[in-house]
């Protein structure tokens, strides 16, 4: 069974850093999700392509339940994820890489929760730490180790998509003391808590924010940057499996689960 899941966002669609991958469809009480399970390294991993192979599933429209749950049941107790994302300072630039510990929720019709009431029960799960700190600190040393640009900590504000961001939305964003804008980690770190799942983000920092950047944004933008990031980030994931062998020493698994306030 695979202990560590990956999650490719924008410009990650296939699992190139694997080898004798084999797709399943996992069924869950949530929907289906496509798997791909292989070897990295020596290291079973389970692999999932957050938007779909041809980039078909906007952000908002992402199954995350059934996604995060697909890999729970298939044995995963750590995630690493990427996600392309915007810039709110100059001082974090395009092509360079951000481990967020922190998130702003801006996003307003998602699923952001396992427990719905009913036979569920209600859970408040808690999220002072929303980023493991155990996989944060794996990822920087892959990076530092294979010589990549990488800041540990910074601010990642999640808005609903598709659209971009308004200048004014990010001078506010900036105000509540956001580093980076994008349109997936929220609600995936939420139901990786839950689950008592560490969960890592990898942001590649795309373009500089509305506002901010000099001209107009467009997702082609986006793309072309990615495309010159892609083989670095597969590195950093395989290279980050080297630094994932050992015991958790984070909260993330005490406080998914039994470590939320239950009220039924």
């Amino acid at each position: 069974m695979p202990r560590i899941g990956l999650i490719g966002g924008t410009g990650i669609y296939t699992p190139q850093l694997m080898e004798n991958a084999l797709e399943r469809v996992e069924s869950t009480p949530y929907g289906d999700a496509k798997v791909m399970i292989g070897n990295s390294e020596g290291v079973e991993v389970a692999f999932i392509t957050r938007h779909g192979s041809k980039h078909s599933l906007p952000p908002h429209l992402v199954n995350y339940r059934a996604n995060i749950m697909a890999l729970k049941q298939l044995g995963v107790e750590l995630i690493i994820a990427t996600a392309a994302v915007g810039s709110l300072h100059l001082d974090r630039r395009p092509g360079e890489y951000v481990l967020a510990d922190q998130f702003l929720d801006f996003t307003k019709t998602r699923k952001t929760t396992f427990f719905d009431g009913g036979e569920q029960g209600v859970t408040h799960c808690d999220m002072t730490i929303p980023y493991c700190t155990y996989v944060r600190s794996a990822i920087e040393k892959a990076g530092h180790a294979i010589g990549l640009k990488i800041h540990n900590g910074g601010t990642y504000v999640c808005t609903e998509g598709p659209r971009f961001e308004t200048a004014a939305e990010i001078n506010m964003f900036k105000m509540l003391g956001g580093n980076l804008v994008g349109m997936t980690s929220v609600p995936e770190v939420c139901l990786a808590r839950e689950l008592g799942i560490c969960y890592g983000n990898i942001s590649i920092v795309t373009n500089h924010a509305a506002g901010i950047a000099p001209h107009i944004l467009t997702h082609a933008e986006v793309i072309e940057v990615m495309k010159n990031s892609m083989n670095d980030v597969r590195y950093l994931m395989k290279e980050s499996l080297k630094y994932l062998s050992g015991p958790r020493d984070c909260v993330c698994s005490s406080i998914g689960q039994q470590g939320g306030a239950r009220l039924s």
